[in-house]
């Protein structure tokens, strides 16, 4: 299983199965979700209860502390200095390496809130191209982690996200994920379930698929086609 999860639910639901996964011993050593989930305050601290690091994402007009007291999200980015801008992948796309401009601010520590012996940034993506109106979209994100945790950590976990969304576009478009009508969490739960299992058969068969070709191909002699191929 790897080391990250992402939650497409309700805040309250995303709570309740990750807790049912921990307290399973599955391993879950950072959690990275949307606005929906980064800017809910409750869900940030019960991830902190459990010791679970996490990197999500916030609005501009999130509150962050800072050394007067609070200011946000935005306003904190204004004043980030150009050497605070370093150019970096957060993974792989389709067109190759995902590259933004980040920042990274560590956040004092302000109240009794912040887990013992551990810290709390706030990490910027910057797009390295101005849109159509001449600016650069920025993203916020809200993470809390153990002291030790560097830069292209936080980095790695933000772009993991695009892994997950086009796991579940590949869902949707391959297993009917979205296709319920269900107002029932079991009925929805059932179907989600045996959905994700159709996808995972299917990417396990397509990752193995041709290995296994290629090493039958290796063990029977070449067929005749009769066929001509164009050189």
């Amino acid at each position: 299983m790897p080391d990250t999860v992402e939650f497409a639910t309700k805040p309250v639901l995303a709570r309740a199965m990750l807790a049912r996964a921990l307290d399973a011993g599955a391993p879950a050593r950072w959690v990275t979700a949307d606005e929906a989930y980064g800017g809910d305050s409750k869900f940030r601290a019960w991830l902190e209860e459990r010791r679970v690091a996490y990197v999500v994402a916030v609005s501009s007009s999130q509150t962050v502390p800072a050394t007067a007291g609070a200011t946000r999200a935005d306003f904190l980015t204004a004043d980030a200095p150009q050497a605070a801008w370093k150019r970096r992948s957060c993974g792989q796309g389709a067109k190759g390496p995902r590259l933004f401009d980040w920042a990274v601010a560590s956040l004092p520590v302000y109240d009794d809130t912040t887990p013992p012996g551990w810290r709390r940034w706030l990490l910027i993506r910057r797009s390295p191209t101005p849109n159509r109106r001449g600016e650069h979209e920025l993203a916020y994100y809200s993470c809390c982690a153990p002291p030790g945790t560097t830069d292209d950590d936080l980095i790695r976990v933000a772009g993991m996200r695009w892994a997950v969304e086009d796991c579940f576009q590949t869902a949707r478009t391959e297993v009917g994920l979205d296709q319920y009508q269900v107002r029932r969490y079991d009925a929805w739960y059932r179907h989600v379930t045996l959905a994700m299992l159709a996808h995972t058969y299917l990417a396990v068969t397509a990752a193995t698929a041709p290995q296994a070709l290629a090493a039958a191909s290796s063990r029977s002699p070449p067929v005749r086609s009769g066929v001509s191929w164009h050189t």
